[in-house]
């Protein structure tokens, strides 16, 4: 299916949309070692896609999902050949949330020996699976999410880590966990409200679990672009990133770093973070390339910058 989506956009789009992404965004076949639940893969320079990829279970949250995604970002971090990421989902929906059955265990039934022992164990639970999602916002390549179909619970969780989110005309989001008795824990009440401005409808979206679909995320801004269908949208978000992996990696990964701190902090607790973080970054020799290519009327994708 991926094969035929991206092919067909080959023409819209720039030279590095080529041959090579067919074979690297196809999602038959079982993914690589030593990702179960995701599917990796390098459409094309600088850029990395994970998939989630459990398409018979509908991209449901096992456990192996939950450290596996840790294990992925934190790798995607450290590497010098990536400057921006792709998340999307394999199959019919992004993701139905999470696989209940198979973390019913870890939920239901903590370990210790008294209520204080099982409860120090339950929030350790907590937190690991809290850094799931974390750990692509700590991430300091930007990530584009494209969402099509369902995101359901844990999806929601997901998404609000991600720096740019996408969606196909047909997607709908739902805040879940109320319908299954317990408040969302690991992201989406700390990070929701500051996606979108409304605190009311925050608050409707998480005390009602009712669906929100693609026009109302666009309005609200929980989403910045809304396509026809998941063809157009991937081939969208892969655009998309190759524009952000042609331009300066310092400058790029500096951006996000920032804008996460500015958003968590006062005005002027981020303009001085600003001023310490520039006071070396301005040094790069990224930045004469740049100008001298913008006086050159060139685009920044003709630079040859340096790996970071």
């Amino acid at each position: 299916m991926f094969s035929g989506i991206v092919r067909s956009a080959l023409s819209k789009y720039p030279s590095w949309l080529g041959p090579a992404v067919v074979r690297a965004m196809s999602s038959s076949g079982s993914p690589p070692s030593p990702y179960t639940a995701l599917a990796v893969s390098h459409p094309a320079e600088s850029v990395t896609h994970v998939e989630l990829h459990r398409p018979e279970k509908r991209n449901a949250m096992n456990r192996a999902f939950w450290s596996e995604m840790v294990d992925c970002f934190n790798e995607i971090a450290a590497d010098p050949d990536c400057r921006v990421v792709l998340v999307s989902g394999a199959g019919k929906i992004f993701t139905a949330g999470i696989d209940l059955m198979d973390m019913a265990g870890d939920i239901l039934q903590p370990e210790g020996d008294d209520m204080a022992r099982r409860s120090w164990n339950m929030k350790k639970i907590i937190t690991k699976y809290q850094e799931t999602f974390s750990v692509i916002e700590k991430c300091p390549k930007p990530v584009v999410v494209a969402i099509h179909g369902a995101c359901v619970g844990g999806g929601v969780d997901l998404i609000t880590a991600c720096d740019i989110r996408l969606c196909t005309q047909d997607a709908w989001f739902q805040v879940k966990e109320v319908d299954i008795g317990l408040a969302a824990d690991v992201g989406t009440l700390q990070r929701l409200p500051k996606v979108i401005g409304s605190r009311s409808l925050v608050n409707e979206l998480a005390l009602t679990a009712r669906k929100m679909f693609a026009d109302e995320a666009k309005s609200s801004g929980l989403v910045s672009r809304v396509f026809a269908d998941k063809e157009a949208m991937m081939a969208g978000a892969l655009q998309m990133a190759g524009e952000i992996a042609g331009r300066s990696p310092v400058a790029v990964q500096g951006t996000k770093i920032n804008l996460i701190y500015s958003r968590d902090h006062s005005v002027a607790e981020g303009l001085d973070y600003m001023a310490n973080w520039n006071m070396s970054m301005l040094q790069t020799e990224d930045v004469m390339k740049s100008a001298q290519a913008s006086m050159e009327k060139k685009s920044p994708k003709t630079i040859a910058f340096s790996k970071l």
